[in-house]
Parts: structure tokens; sequence; C-alpha cells
């Protein structure tokens, strides 16, 4: 966790910089004030495109979607740049939550593999342009297991009580329990969902807890010995620890692109437009990407080999085409999400977690 102590030191510095400033020290830096996940950007990165903008920028942490959701939801508290999931980028965008990019500022775009662009959640780019993928499966320790896994069947093995963790976010644990059920986790049959919620209640003495994205770090702890979690998550702390391990599942997961946007009434919004391209230059994705251990959408920092090589070799990373043919995007449900939301509601209450 040596790597994840550095990155907060990093931006606990950098804001310490950026606002303690006197009011009346003459000239300040103008701030970037960024709402993204932990852990999910190089801090070199970052120390870059302060020292050539002569900007600070403020790093601001959220656990998932929803807390993304649910904190811009009453109105922008002052952030300029978001990093939104596939499917909150349509949400967001249909509740006019986020700003249309001026695309002309953010010319790096062609960089972009087409395969990233102009997706179903947000045709044109209108809003967005993706900044990382990867997918959700299931981090294990390979001591425990005593040999590989590769079905979400492990994850409710009597064997493993109370040392399993799951996502504490409805969607994304529904979409796993939907299909391996054999169900479309973007389904809006409720008996599906009751099933899924059924199989969690069934379950809730091998369930160690629901983890707000820190499911790694109880993996690398050894409080649990599977967790779901996202892809590059875990390859971060397999880096330090040798038994653990990663495994898209057989009955397949989720993919995801997060993204990147700018909220409504963003102060900066030019500046978080330069931050965006930036990002998008071939060696600084590949640097993001190299520190996250996510995929990287950039298809020049893929075709001038700027990559990790370990890392796209990989193919828990950059899953073969047979392997993406099972995995799907999760996708806004309407309506459906109240049934969701409710059915989480009885998971949680009666799992007693």
């Amino acid at each position: 966790m040596k790597r994840l102590l550095n990155f907060l030191l990093l931006f606990v510095m950098s804001a310490t910089v950026a606002f303690g400033c006197s009011p009346t020290g003459g000239n300040q830096q103008q701030v970037l004030n960024i709402y993204n996940y932990a852990s999910y950007i190089a801090p070199e990165a970052i120390a870059q495109f302060e020292k050539e903008n002569n900007v600070k920028i403020q790093y601001d942490t959220f656990e998932n979607s929803d807390a993304l959701y649910a904190k811009l939801k009453q109105g922008n508290p002052g952030y300029d740049l978001i990093f939104p999931a596939d499917y909150m980028v349509k949400v967001m965008a249909a509740e006019n939550m986020i700003e249309p990019l001026n695309l002309q500022n953010i010319p790096n775009k062609i960089h972009l593999d087409a395969k990233f662009i102009n997706q179903s959640f947000d045709p044109q780019n209108k809003y967005s342009l993706p900044y990382q993928w990867g997918t959700m499966g299931i981090g294990y320790n390979l001591k425990a297991t005593k040999g590989d896994i590769n079905s979400w069947a492990a994850m409710f093995d009597p064997k493993y009580t109370g040392k399993v963790a799951w996502q504490d976010d409805a969607r994304y644990t529904f979409a796993g329990v939907l299909m391996y059920l054999g169900f479309d986790p973007n389904t809006t049959n409720p008996e599906e969902i009751n099933k899924a919620r059924d199989l969690l209640i069934k379950s809730k003495n091998i369930i160690a807890a629901f983890v707000p994205d820190t499911g790694q770090a109880l993996l690398d702890q050894g409080e649990v010995n599977l967790t779901m979690e996202w892809s590059g998550d875990i390859f971060q702390v397999m880096k330090e620890n040798p038994n653990l391990r990663y495994a898209i599942p057989k009955e397949g997961s989720i993919v995801f692109s997060d993204n990147m946007a700018i909220p409504k009434g963003a102060a900066n919004k030019e500046l978080a437009e330069k931050f965006i391209n930036f990002t998008l230059e071939p060696e600084i994705g590949a640097k993001i990407s190299n520190f996250t251990h996510f995929g990287s959408p950039n298809k020049a920092a893929l075709d001038r080999g700027l990559i990790d090589p370990k890392d796209l070799k990989d193919p828990q990373i950059y899953p073969p085409a047979e392997v993406l043919a099972k995995m799907k995007f999760l996708q806004d449900v309407g309506k459906t999400t109240a049934l969701y939301d409710r059915a989480w509601t009885e998971v949680k209450a009666g799992s007693g977690k």
C-alpha cells in the first residue's frame, strides 16, 4: 500500500499549497478541482500538468458513480472535472448535470481508439471522452483458494464463509450475481432481480462485507480471500503481494469505460478541457495506464509501444475477443433503477451488513 500512501501524500501537499495561500498574497495560481476515484491517475502526470500550466490541482475522491451522482445532484459544489462511468454519463446528461464539451479545445481526441468513441451512452461524444477502461472480476488469494478460480460460483462457496467481499454498489454487485444466474446484468425483469437479491441474502454468512471500492485493500491485508473488484485495483496490489490473482469469471462480467466530463456550473471549463486534452497525449495516457493497470483507450499510445508490455500481454487487463464477447456494459435502466434500489436495501437489511 506504499504506492497508495505516496499518491495520497502528493495530493495532500498539492491541496495545501493550493489553498494555503494568503488571500492578500498577490497573484494566486489557478486551481483545477477534480473529482475522481482514488489512486486513479499517475501522480507524476498531475505534477507535470501543474508545472506546465502554472496551476494547482485539488483532487477529491468518490467511491462509486452513485456517490458522484448524489454529490452533484444537489448542485455542483465547485468541481471542474469529473470521471463518471459509461452509463452515468447518459444519466447525468439527461438530467442536465454536465456541460457539452468544446471538442475544438481537445484536438488530442484523434489519438483515441474508434471503439471507445461515439458510444451509445454519449453519441458524438457531446459530453464526455474516454479515460480508462477495464473489467469487473474476482480478486483472490491463491493461498486460500489452493488454485485458480474462474467462476462467480466461488463467491458463494461455503468454504470461504466470512471471507468474501462484494462491491457496495447495487448495480455492479447485482450484475455479477445476475450473470452467474444466467441473466442479463441490465435486466428489467423483477423476478430476475429478486432471484439475485435472494441469493445474496441466502449467502449472508459467506459475505464478510459490502465494500466501497476497497476490496483490494482487504484482500491484500488478508481480511478476505475473495473480493469483487475492478481489474486495475487488484493488479496494483498484486505488484506487492505475489499471492494475489485476478480472474474474469467464465459466466461473463462487466466491462466499463470511465470518462472525463465537465459538471454543470464548472468555474474553469477551458482549463478542464485543457486537462482532458493533456491526458489524451499518447505519452500521458500511457503514463496513467501504466500506473493504474487499467486498459488504455489511447490507440496512439498502444501503437507506439508506450504501454507496459507486461500489462499489454496480460489477458486479464487486455482480454482477448472471445472473453470480451461475454462482457457487457451496464446500461441506464430508467425506472427499473427503483427496483434495484429496493432490492439492494433488502439485501443490506437481510444480510445485516
